[in-house]
């Protein structure tokens, strides 16, 4: 009785034909996928950087206003500095998140 040998040659044919047309079809995909120019990653860039620096010069701002109106034993400026900071920082990492979370997504969508 003869046994039947898996043909390794036709198998590894189709297994290398397969990987090259899911390349192919991410290089297509990749032609056609909609590219941020580099005004937008600026932009991004300016977001954030904005986001830290309104909360914490409107926090020295009120600072200021508190110690020459409302004087304590600490300093109401730099408080407020540290505070305003704080949330700065708090909204920049939430909205860079979102934003990674968004482009890993739409990754993910491309990959199915």
């Amino acid at each position: 009785m003869k046994k039947n040998k898996p043909n390794t040659v036709i198998d590894e044919k189709l297994s290398f034909s397969e990987e090259i047309g899911k390349k192919e079809e991410q290089k297509l995909k990749t032609l056609h996928q909609h590219k941020r120019s580099e005004w937008a990653g600026l932009g991004t860039f300016g977001m954030v950087g904005w986001s830290v620096a309104v909360p914490t010069i409107l926090g020295c701002m009120l600072g200021l206003w508190l110690d020459k109106n409302h004087p304590k034993s600490f300093s109401w400026t730099l408080s407020l500095m540290i505070a305003g900071l704080m949330l700065g920082c708090l909204i920049a990492w939430q909205w860079v998140a979102k934003e990674n979370e968004m482009m890993h997504q739409d990754k993910e969508e491309e990959d199915e």
